[in-house]
């Protein structure tokens, strides 16, 4: 058996897995990653990407796809992965997140289809329109705690919350203090709260940590998700990283929200659209 894992911050000890056999990894899914009674979806994507640069012979993770079937719950799990084809600069594989029912019968939580490849190696040729968000500085955005600015807190109880370091931009955070935009709209600077600085396999919790935008719509309650697809495009630079998320369709009871994320070098390092069930109250 081999720990599969790369640094000792929380989020490297939280994603970290145990290779069993070939293939197979045990994991534990850890209760600081939750939202309400649920585990975070971007956590178990990084967690998943973990088992799968251990599987696959290239480094990154380029594009990620989940379906998430059953919710998670904090405890034991277990990674199946198979290698579905390699190549000189990709290789493709699949996982699925396996736990277990009180009567020993397996549950499927979650299966992913990936291709990794190496971002370093990728040329450095760039033609955008795209652009950074623009966000207020960080001292003038609202976090779970108070802001230095003396400005209110962001409400909630959920555990991931003690693991960001997380503000938003108050243009997107009218739903904290009660008064939502009405725009599917959320924008903020992120980081990890103890420090860690991003990597590829960080990102992937990146594209799915913010408050769900349905928040700012006027919405409440949880709002799971159905499928979501992560690009990672470039290995980030140090620092804090810009999130902007956009919701332009609600319909029968589900919303899109596309992600984009921006390092301190205004490189775009990766983007998301995840298909997510709305809870049509307040």
């Amino acid at each position: 058996m081999a720990l599969v894992t790369h640094g000792n911050s929380e989020f490297d000890r939280d994603t970290a897995v145990t290779r069993r056999a070939p293939g197979v990894y045990d994991a534990h899914l850890s209760a600081g990653w939750t939202i309400i009674q649920a585990v975070n979806g971007g956590y178990l994507l990084a967690l998943m990407g973990r088992a799968l640069g251990d599987a696959l012979p290239h480094p990154d993770p380029m594009s990620v796809t989940a379906h998430y079937l059953t919710a998670s719950v904090p405890g034991p799990a277990v990674i199946r992965t198979e290698v579905v084809r390699t190549g000189r600069t990709m290789s493709t594989g699949t996982a699925s997140l396996i736990q277990f029912a009180e009567d020993g019968s397996e549950v499927e939580r979650l299966r992913v289809l990936a291709a990794y490849g190496d971002l370093g190696a990728l040329p450095d040729d760039v033609r955008t329109t795209a652009k950074p968000p623009a966000i207020p500085p960080y001292e003038h955005c609202l976090g779970t705690d108070s802001a230095p600015d003396g400005r209110p807190a962001i409400p909630g109880s959920t555990a991931i919350a003690e693991r960001l370091a997380l503000r938003l931009d108050p243009a997107t955070a009218g739903w904290a203090v009660g008064a939502p935009s009405g725009k599917g709209e959320m924008r903020a600077w992120f980081g990890l709260a103890d420090g860690r600085e991003p990597d590829p396999l960080s990102l992937l919790l990146t594209v799915d940590a913010l408050p769900p935008t349905a928040f700012e719509m006027g919405l409440s309650g949880w709002v799971p998700t159905v499928e979501l697809t992560a690009h990672i495009r470039h290995r980030p630079a140090p620092g804090p990283l810009r999130v902007a998320i956009t919701t332009r369709n609600l319909a029968g009871g589900f919303l899109e929200e596309d992600a984009e994320v921006w390092d301190s070098e205004d490189r775009l390092v990766a983007q998301s659209r995840q298909l997510a069930r709305a809870i049509l109250q307040g």
